[in-house]
């Protein structure tokens, strides 16, 4: 079991059959000791795709990532030491992203991710970094992902200290 200001991660017993899977994504008993959740994200991604690095300065959010399908590198940044945490998660594996965390993943195959959130998405709140930052030295395993174009064009994490 995880606080609320550490990692989590776990996975989910997966029910195949032939009709497809079945599987508990929250079960509020098994991990009480995280924080409540107040909005739900679901991501539909094709592979390639690249998403983040990002979070929300005034309203920070913890995340509970959950791979509906498919399979990603999960990333997240520690704001406050640099650190880099790497994780690759499958269809029914979760992480627990706590606040003060950047964010994002990569999916080599199509993937649906959802996620549960302590804090409501604020638009004007919201910063990153530069996902090929190199002082992160993340190894992504892509060399040009599919990006949007605010991703590509966040500052490096040192700019990012300058600004908070």
């Amino acid at each position: 079991m995880a606080s609320k200001n550490a990692f989590y991660q776990g996975s989910n017993e997966v029910f195949m059959d032939e009709r497809g899977y079945f599987f508990e994504s929250y079960k509020q008993n098994k991990l009480k000791l995280l924080p409540k959740f107040v909005q739900d994200n679901v991501s539909v991604s094709k592979a390639g795709v690249l998403r983040g690095l990002h979070t929300q300065k005034k309203h920070p959010q913890g995340k509970l990532v959950t791979v509906l399908s498919g399979r990603i590198f999960d990333v997240a940044v520690n704001l406050r030491t640099g650190s880099v945490h790497k994780f690759w998660l499958n269809a029914g594996q979760q992480i627990y992203v706590p606040k003060g965390c950047l964010h994002g993943f990569y999916c080599p195959i199509p993937s649906i991710v959802h996620y549960k959130c302590t804090d409501y998405y604020h638009k004007g709140d919201e910063i990153g970094v530069r996902w090929d930052d190199p002082d992160l030295n993340i190894g992504w395993p892509v060399k040009r992902p599919i990006i949007s174009d605010k991703d590509k064009n966040w500052p490096l994490f040192r700019g990012l200290e300058c600004a908070m």
